[in-house]
């Protein structure tokens, strides 16, 4: 008669080693897809997140570019209106 023992770890090689060997590889394709739908979400919200900062980033550009318009072009609009005042006649000059 064989040896239990000898018949037991050629049991163990034979089915128990691929057996768990697939049983581990599942668990690792499962971890996989997780972590790829994990990745894909984050993904996603970064990509949102990244057109509200560009949206945002656009409206403050356009405010930036009012506010350029309002000292640029309305401090040579005083400048100019300060000099037609000076050409004018004060009222004492009109006067006489």
């Amino acid at each position: 008669m064989e040896n239990p023992w000898f018949v037991l770890a050629f049991f163990m090689i034979v089915v128990g080693l691929p057996v768990i060997a697939g049983v581990l590889a599942d668990i690792y394709k499962r971890q996989l897809r997780f972590r790829e739908r994990e990745m894909e979400l984050i993904g996603s919200q970064t990509a949102e997140k990244a057109a509200q900062y560009a949206s945002r980033t656009a409206e403050l550009e356009q405010r930036v570019r009012v506010l350029e318009q309002i000292v640029t072009d309305g401090g040579m609009q005083t400048a100019a209106q300060i000099e037609a005042l000076r050409d004018r006649p004060s009222l004492g000059e009109r006067t006489n």
